[in-house]
């Protein structure tokens, strides 16, 4: 096993194992999403039941995220990241083997158990080894390349199943998770006796944020917790319910776009976040937090009111740059944000706790819009999604307090690494 040397000497090393390990999974992960909700479709059901597929794996994350953020505390990081890696990786070889929309249903639960295992944990390795002074920077670093890997997945999942058929992205993503479990086998570390010296330099730092403890029912009766969970969850409503599920319905039934078209626009979305998160990440370092997050999330809102009205596929890939710009920005912010204000060295806990905010918005997304959708239009849930947005951006704005004023001084910036 990898042991976490003391002190800060091997952090940036640690943040370059975790990002490349987490990198494959969710290429592997990424690689379906074009395919997905067309796959689902083929057994022959409605909008409402294709957002099911997308649902439950939210459901499970849901009833995962707490319990994995508790394990950690206990087990460590490094054994619940490789468990997350090995049940991803086994649940994506089910799904492709899937003989009925039931069957797709139940291998997609377990599959969103092994996504809440290692991305709880992942959270919680990035707060170990992070501090308020630098933490918008070290969050950004990691999503960049997260990003990148997710990115290439949609576009490689389109054309994997366009010379292939819509089964083959999920033996692809198997395939993926088979390296990265021998990689985090070999180079995961423990970064768990970490949190306490990081909590430390954390508590010396010159923000005045809260102090929260660190038990679910404190954070809980934490308003900047539960604000920043509020806007977790219009993040992965908005991720599963519109990118993952309405944009791609509506780009193929009505705009008659093929798997590599809607793959592509896919990968505008995640290349446009790559382009623009680690300069969020700065912004988030340098500026107060809640402005960082405020401002790009009504852009992201305002971009599904394009897909709304575009009418043509350059429209589309347009409307898929600009969401990609606001959430680019935005999402390092927030989760940040939700680091800061329950920084008490528990960070499995609140890492947990957080995760199943958004991932009730990761669950009911896909549901709530497909609804709509099937009552009314693919537009009218584009519409209903950016209104809940920008409700949700009002009430963190009026509501969110002691949000790291000017987070860190230029000086500092300089100072702080990585």
């Amino acid at each position: 096993m990898t042991k976490m040397e003391p002190g800060s000497v091997r952090r940036r090393e640690v943040l370059l194992i975790l990002s490349s390990v987490m990198v494959l999974v969710l290429m592997g992960m990424s690689i379906v999403v074009p395919v997905l909700p067309l796959y689902a479709e083929s057994f022959g059901v409605t909008s409402a039941m294709v957002g099911m597929v997308i649902a439950v794996f939210g459901l499970a994350r849901i009833l995962t995220d707490v319990p994995s953020g508790h394990w950690s505390e206990k087990l460590g990081r490094r054994p619940l990241i490789i468990t997350g890696i090995v049940v991803f990786m086994v649940s994506s070889l089910l799904c492709g083997l899937s003989q009925s929309f039931w069957m797709l249903v139940a291998f997609r639960f377990v599959q969103g158990i092994g996504s809440a295992i290692y991305t709880t944990t992942a959270m919680a390795m990035l707060s170990d080894i992070s501090t308020r002074e630098d933490r918008g920077r070290v969050i950004s670093t990691y999503q960049s390349t997260l990003i990148f890997g997710t990115g290439l997945g949609p576009t490689i999942g389109g054309l994997v199943a366009q010379s292939y058929g819509m089964r083959s992205p999920f033996f692809v993503s198997a395939s993926l998770g088979v390296i990265a479990l021998i990689w985090a086998f070999l180079r995961i570390p423990e970064t768990r006796a970490e949190a306490g010296p990081v909590a430390a330099r954390s508590h010396n730092a010159t923000s005045k944020l809260p102090r929260a403890p660190g038990s679910p029912r404190a954070l809980l009766s934490n308003g900047n917790f539960l604000l920043a969970g509020l806007m977790g969850f219009s993040i992965y409503f908005t991720q599963t319910g519109s990118r993952q599920t309405i944009v791609p319905l509506l780009g193929h039934i009505q705009l008659g776009l093929n798997e590599a078209q809607i793959g592509f626009a896919m990968t505008v979305f995640t290349m446009m976040d790559f382009v623009v998160i680690f300069f969020g990440g700065i912004l988030a370092d340098r500026f107060e937090r809640r402005l960082v997050i405020i401002l790009p999330t009504i852009v992201a809102a305002l971009s599904l009111v394009l897909f709304a009205q575009g009418e043509t596929y350059t429209f589309y890939l347009l409307s898929a740059a600009v969401f990609g710009l606001g959430r680019g920005i935005s999402v390092t912010a927030s989760m940040a944000f939700a680091a800061d204000v329950s920084d008490e060295g528990r960070h499995g806990v609140a890492s947990g706790l957080y995760r199943m905010l958004c991932d009730v918005g990761l669950m009911l997304g896909p549901v709530v819009l497909g609804w709509i959708a099937d009552n009314s239009s693919y537009d009218w849930a584009l519409y209903f999604n950016a209104a809940l947005i920008l409700v949700i951006v009002l009430l963190f704005g009026v509501m969110a307090r002691g949000a790291v004023p000017r987070a860190i001084p230029r000086k500092a910036v300089a100072q702080t690494e990585i």
